[in-house]
């Protein structure tokens, strides 16, 4: 039996892994938060691998605060960063494979069509910058990896936007939401099932993947659908970036070519509306 490691055991993509592999058979799982398993203390985390012989480790641990990361940019990169290097390492002395998550704000978002593996990041944020490294320095490091790139996650567990434009209806009239930022919602669960198929699968196809739901839409067509599929009347207004401003710059533009993944193993990616009713659904 294989055994499993997931680390950021409470945040959306650990919780919703939680249930997909309730009933999967001949894989063991073992979800571990900050508080059981300090990434950032690299002997630590070594003797863990060596006591429970862990065959993958799935990285979903992350500094995902943006805004606060520009004026915290030492334990951003210290989380996102230098705790991902540690795994590299101790994933390589263990012959463990790494699959690691990371995001689409690695990219400028000057691009005008979706972006590819082969694009060349240039993050303008300290989590993209952040995140950026952490990828580095698995390349560096380790061969038996997965990288995956995902985009606007949200699920019925956690902090998301979903869940933010859910309860801001219940407290206002009106909301005003940003429309000249494009990407694509990612429904936790659909990603969390894509790494299952990669671990059922003992997949050798290593290297750097983006996966999100398919369309590209704004925020504001994101908040509008939420409300459309829960039958909520509110006022819902379009703005632009410069009338939200936040310490954080956001990709303009950061939909992700999901080409590689599809062809490599063979899914079916759904689409965002799709997904979105289904979260909807279980909220």
């Amino acid at each position: 039996m294989k055994t499993v490691l997931v680390t950021g055991g409470d945040g959306q993509l650990a919780t919703c892994m939680k249930r997909v592999v309730e009933k999967v058979e001949n894989l063991k799982f073992i979800f571990k938060n900050a508080t059981d398993l300090d990434i950032t203390d690299k002997k630590l985390v070594t003797l863990y691998f060596t006591e429970n012989s862990i065959d993958y480790c799935v990285n979903s641990a992350a500094y995902t605060a943006v805004d606060t990361a520009e004026s915290n940019s030492e334990l951003a990169f210290k989380i996102n960063s230098e705790a991902v290097k540690n795994l590299a390492e101790i994933c390589k002395e263990n012959q463990s494979i790494l699959i690691h998550i990371s995001t689409d704000f690695v990219f400028d978002g000057s691009n005008d069509q979706p972006y590819k593996e082969s694009d060349i990041p240039n993050p303008k944020s300290i989590y993209g910058a952040s995140k950026l490294q952490g990828e580095k320095e698995i390349q560096l490091i380790l061969k038996e990896h997965f990288i995956l790139r995902t985009s606007w996650l949200y699920s019925e567990f956690g902090n998301n936007f979903t869940k933010t434009m859910l309860k801001l209806s219940e407290e206002r009239d009106s909301l005003s939401v940003v429309n000249d930022q494009i990407g694509t919602p990612t429904y936790a669960v659909d990603l969390a099932n894509v790494v299952l198929k990669i671990i059922k699968e003992s997949s050798r196809d290593f290297g750097l993947y983006h996966y999100s739901n398919k369309g590209s839409i704004s925020w504001y067509d994101f908040a509008k659908e939420i409300f459309k599929q829960r039958d909520i009347k509110i006022d819902l207004k379009p703005i632009l970036t410069k009338e939200y401003p936040t310490p954080a710059k956001r990709p303009a533009y950061s939909v992700l070519d999901t080409t590689k993944i599809k062809d490599t193993f063979q899914i079916e990616i759904p689409n965002w509306k799709e997904s979105l009713g289904v979260a909807l659904n279980k909220l």
